[in-house]
């Protein structure tokens, strides 16, 4: 059995307050909340730090305290730059039309197929079509990475050899590091 006690910086352009679960971040670009709860942990705010203190605590608890140590992190990160992730749309058997309707973004002429294909867009992610590139920004890096996945799995070619057969969209930018 272990005393865990570990803590997080909080940025000075930043203010953290807790409320329970919950713990809401403002920042320069916007605002963000999440939850968190586990019996065994404590969380606590002083000045500008936050503290994560498990007393007996068990590997499980060790874990769960950095898994909560990463999403705060993403948080404060999130409520001050923001992330963009870039995504690249290849077709060389048929060209694809792109269009955003409302909260989904439609691909239609896919490798020369009928129906459409939709992506949903999830909700404070924004959107941008360009010639050959979509970009996405937001503050949540769960929210834009998920809305980058569900465009990248939209796109998924079944039943025909992807070494011939390339086209899709892919990411190639995640909050600002490029994908080789």
């Amino acid at each position: 059995m272990l005393n865990i006690n570990e803590e997080i910086l909080i940025p000075n352009n930043v203010e953290v307050s807790l409320d329970g679960k919950k713990i809401k971040a403002k920042g320069e670009k916007g605002q963000l909340e999440i939850e968190f709860y586990h019996p065994k942990i404590k969380v606590n705010k002083d000045n500008n730090k936050i503290r994560f203190n498990a007393t007996n605590a068990t590997k499980r608890e060790k874990r769960l305290i950095g898994t909560f140590k990463a999403h705060i992190k993403n948080i404060i990160n999130g409520v001050n730059d923001g992330y963009e992730y870039r995504l690249k749309v290849c077709s060389s058997h048929f060209p694809m039309n792109l269009s955003l309707q409302g909260s989904n973004l439609i691909i239609k002429n896919f490798l020369g197929e009928k129906i459409p294909r939709k992506a949903k867009i999830l909700d404070n992610v924004s959107a941008v079509l360009e010639s050959d590139q979509i970009i996405l920004n937001g503050l949540s890096k769960e929210k834009v990475g998920q809305t980058a996945a569900n465009i990248e799995n939209a796109c998924k070619v079944s039943k025909r050899d992807r070494r011939r057969f390339e086209d899709g969209i892919y990411i190639t930018l995640k909050g600002g590091k490029k994908i080789e």
